[in-house]
């Protein structure tokens, strides 16, 4: 028993007549004969009958029928499995990311995932969350990966991948470094490091600042989050910032990390697709290497001790 009979079975069912069959079929009238004629003697019982110049099926073949349409439904989605993972090694995957996961993130899993699929090309978008957001409703970007507070919307669908809290950061011989215990008023009184009015950071920080009802006096912008760090470095100014943006300078004892004084919104790296727009297999894997990944949450940070 070949596919293409129990095809037939199926089509005789809808449509009763040869011609209609072999025209769907793509062959000729004969040949869905010949078929259905080899079928019965292979079944050995009678499956088709005809009436008033159409073909039916006999109660043998109703019964025929019902495994016939299982069989051609799963052929079908056999087919449409094994194409989408051969268009898993060709193709275009369009991703956009905010700063922090596609610096210090991204880079291994691009590196993984090409490895494995060297015939997709992947194309990366480096924007602030909102931006890449607004890309992945208007189908710009097949995924998104930001860096964001907790967020909802009736087009996208996020999915936490990890934590990523901000963080207080000062030169190691700052002056904060000796207290005991930060007040939100103590960050008032020394120059801050604001990042762009684009970035859910600035965001973040200005939501802190208005809850707690401090003005900062000195301040200087900047859209860099390395050029932050080099001023932090200099010792004078302080920063909120990612935690992963900071761990290899933490590390290497160039930059203290401190705990933000207060209460602050959480903040978590997610990935954001547009709900009317259906993953590709492509998306999907690339999507599996992210989650088999990302780093382990860290631990709390605690207050500094003089």
């Amino acid at each position: 028993m070949n596919l293409i009979k129990l095809h037939i079975v199926e089509l005789i069912d809808k449509h009763h007549h040869m011609t209609s069959v072999a025209e769907i079929l793509g062959i000729k009238q004969p040949t869905v004969t010949f078929h259905m004629k080899s079928l019965e003697e292979e079944m050995g019982v009678r499956l088709f009958e005809s009436r008033s110049g159409k073909t039916f099926l006999t109660e043998a073949g109703q019964a025929l029928l019902h495994y016939s349409v299982k069989i051609n439904a799963l052929t079908q989605e056999a087919r449409r499995v094994v194409k989408e993972y051969e268009s898993l090694y060709r193709g275009t995957l369009h991703i956009g990311a905010s700063y922090v996961p596609a610096t210090y993130l991204l880079p291994p899993m691009l590196h993984s995932f090409s490895q494995e699929f060297p015939g997709i090309q992947m194309v990366l978008s480096v924007k602030p969350a909102p931006v890449i957001r607004e890309m992945v409703v208007r189908h710009q970007l097949d995924l998104g990966i930001i860096s964001s507070e907790p967020f909802v919307g009736p087009i996208l669908h996020a999915e936490t991948l990890c934590k990523d809290d901000l963080v207080l950061i000062c030169a190691p011989q700052h002056a904060l470094t000796q207290k005991e215990s930060l007040r939100p008023e103590d960050i008032a009184q020394i120059p801050f490091a604001l990042h762009g009015n684009e970035s859910s950071t600035r965001r973040l920080t200005n939501q802190w600042l208005a809850q707690h009802g401090i003005r900062l006096r000195s301040t200087v912008e900047m859209d860099s989050l390395e050029a932050i760090k080099q001023l932090v470095l200099l010792g004078g100014h302080i920063s909120f910032m990612s935690r992963m943006a900071v761990q290899w300078e933490e590390q290497q004892g160039f930059i203290q990390v401190l705990p933000i004084p207060g209460e602050q919104a959480p903040r978590h790296i997610y990935t954001v697709h547009n709900k009317d727009r259906h993953p590709s297999v492509q998306v999907d894997r690339f999507i599996a290497v992210l989650r088999g990944a990302v780093p382990a949450d860290p631990p709390p940070l605690h207050e500094p001790i003089g």
